[in-house]
């Protein structure tokens, strides 16, 4: 498998003033995977080839191609060239992403330029291939197959022998019936990888879980009536120097992330682990399908946190990716749109997620110091009354559920009584890190400033996998909902969650326990959680091909980039980013527009993906053995 140069994109403030012109270095793979270029390649299209072959200038050739490649387009406008309709469509994209790619705009705001490599490889430069990895050669493979109408897209693996109906040849309720039975067969092949991923409302899951949780008890002297006080779980947080050495009593904790964990508690890296969350683990046997997203959720990997502690004096804004710094118009408060704005009123959680966005700001789980003043809580919500412009208001951090009841209850009471407050979120993952903090008790108080026609509570919440999914949940849940609030879930995309059907799997998980999906985020492109990070073209081919198979209110959920200091934007929609660059490492380079765009002239922003489709294709076989010919048309998604 490939493994990257830890060579990290530029920081926030070493960007010039426009942030297209952002150079990231190059990380070429070494060492360079030995391919036939005539036989991988060149096959694809020989006029591409001798285009470069025979141009003796680099201007010369981009030229050239720029002529072939209008040709081709027009060959298929005029029927010269007939494909079926959607393999025309494939081909159009294809064509874009080449003009793209080629064009010297892109290589001016990228700093690179692709059009050399190719056009040094087919001049016979055995240098120019000795430095890119086979991740560029294949990007380039499948976009020359896309353009000359061979894409490698039908079938799908998971619909493979399925007899599609042909409503040409056969209409009525003949047509009906055959449709229903294709239909089947398809849902039964879900199934096939729907099952491959247990949830916690599983009867097995919910018996292994339930010896979990004596276990961990009896470790730490508590009683069944302690398991399902939120107060005890908060005093048992694992964390420091005793929560290391507890986790390595309950669990197989391999060596390298004890070695993590040590310098984390070290250098003051967030860490931390509720009772509860580690009882979601598989204790006899890391990263089994039960636990593998768990574990990723919270251990950090020996990457993160040297990267971390690379950069400790710097932190506060090198790992700053949002650009919150410069969205906060008061302290505790971040705005990026016109109508809403975050209050963040807590810095810290009672667990610690791995690729946290803000671990700028948190050193540990439950950290006192975290904790803002009700004087600055006060202060903040004034800022909010003077704003009337505002219309909802997210209270976030952290996780505000690790205040009190009356303070937090304060908060919602204090925006409640602006009247231009329609809405209230509070953010929070204590439904899966420790859902007994739902009592009925704060329910109550929080539901009760539900008002019809005026205003609404909603909690949203970060549930990744179905396996967090759990019959404590679905009660805190039921919780919330008795008291007239709603309850939504943003997924982050991350590696641990991007299986065939996995985030299906957790979408339906969902809807059981009474959630509905809101946002599918891509993973931030923060250098220390590279681990973590997938290409682009993953979230866009789940969005089209999984989750897509689902019914419309399960897959309420809506795939975004967050662009920093600017916001989210839709990740699916061809109009607010373009592909404009392929890397020497096979990384897409992606010109990501603002959510202003046809509002105000703003600039776009560039970003590289961390890993290339090779890099994760490879990863994805190395670790769970997944087979990357199911994932074959991750290629054609731009």
């Amino acid at each position: 498998m490939s493994k990257l140069v830890d060579v990290p994109p530029t920081p926030f403030k070493e960007l010039s003033e426009r942030l297209f012109k952002l150079k990231v270095p190059v990380q070429v793979l070494k060492p360079a995977v030995d391919v036939d270029l005539d036989e991988v390649l060149w096959s694809e299209d020989r006029n591409v080839y001798e285009i470069l072959r025979t141009s003796a200038t680099l201007e010369e050739a981009r030229r050239r191609l720029f002529q072939y490649l209008a040709e081709v387009e027009w060959e298929y406008m005029t029927g010269v060239r007939v494909v079926h309709p959607l393999i025309e469509a494939q081909a159009r994209e294809a064509l874009k992403v080449f003009r793209n790619v080629i064009s010297p705009r892109n290589e001016e705001f990228t700093g690179f330029s692709a059009l050399s490599y190719l056009w040094r490889m087919a001049r016979g430069d055995d240098k120019a291939k000795e430095e890119v990895d086979e991740g560029f050669i294949l990007e380039f493979k499948h976009l020359l197959k896309a353009i000359n109408g061979r894409p490698d897209i039908y079938p799908a693996k998971y619909a493979e022998g399925l007899p599609y109906v042909d409503f040409r040849r056969i209409h009525g309720r003949q047509a009906g019936i055959a449709r229903s039975n294709y239909l089947d067969m398809l849902a039964q092949r879900m199934w096939e990888y729907l099952n491959k991923y247990p949830t916690g409302l599983d009867p097995e899951v919910i018996e292994l879980r339930k010896k979990n949780r004596e276990r961990i008890l009896e470790y730490f002297g508590g009683s069944e009536d302690d398991w399902w006080d939120y107060k005890w779980h908060f005093k048992h947080v694992l964390k420091g120097r005793k929560g290391l050495l507890a986790l390595k009593d309950l669990t197989d904790l391999p060596e390298e992330y004890e070695r993590s964990i040590e310098l984390a508690i070290q250098y003051k890296v967030p860490f931390g682990i509720t009772p509860y969350y580690l009882h979601l683990f598989d204790l006899d046997s890391s990263w089994s399908p039960v636990d593998a997203q768990p574990r990723s959720q919270v251990l950090p990997p020996l990457h993160t946190v040297t990267e971390i502690i690379a950069h400790r004096d710097e932190r506060e804004y090198y790992f700053d990716f949002m650009g919150e710094h410069d969205t906060s118009p008061h302290p505790l408060i971040t705005r990026r749109y016109p109508m809403v704005a975050i209050i963040k009123a807590s810095n810290t959680c009672p667990q610690i997620c791995v690729y946290c966005q803000r671990n700028w700001e948190i050193e540990t789980a439950l950290d006192p110091r975290g904790v803002p003043s009700k004087k600055n809580i006060d202060d903040a919500i004034d800022w909010f009354a003077n704003h009337p412009e505002i219309k909802d208001v997210l209270i976030t951090g952290g996780d505000p559920f690790i205040l009190n009841d009356d303070f937090l209850e304060h908060i919602v009471r204090r925006l409640a009584e602006l009247d231009h407050v329609m809405h209230i979120r509070i953010g929070t993952r204590v439904p899966v890190t420790v859902p007994m903090r739902i009592t009925d008790e704060i329910a109550e108080a929080l539901g009760s400033y539900v008002e019809p026609g005026k205003r609404n509570v909603t909690i949203v919440t970060h549930v990744e996998s179905a396996s967090e999914v759990t019959p404590e949940m679905g009660k805190a849940v039921e919780r919330i909902k008795k008291n007239k609030m709603y309850v939504y879930n943003q997924q982050v995309f991350t590696f641990w969650v991007s299986r065939r059907f996995e985030t299906v799997k957790l979408r339906i998980a969902l809807k059981k326990v009474g959630i509905d999906p809101y946002y599918s985020f891509y993973t931030k492109g923060k250098w220390e959680t590279k681990d973590y990070v997938i290409p682009v073209a993953r979230i866009l081919q789940e969005r089209k091909e999984e989750a897509r198979l689902l019914p419309g209110t399960f897959r309420t959920d809506e795939p975004v980039f967050n662009v920093p200091r600017l916001g989210k934007n839709h990740v699916r929609a061809w109009q607010d980013h373009e592909l404009i660059m392929i890397r020497p490492d096979g990384r897409r380079v992606y010109l990501w527009h603002p959510w202003e765009k046809n509002i105000q002239i703003v600039d776009p922003y560039v970003y590289t993906d961390i890993v290339s489709i090779r890099m994760y294709l490879d990863k994805l076989k190395e670790v769970y053995g997944e087979d990357p010919e199911d994932y074959k048309s991750i290629w054609y998604y731009y």
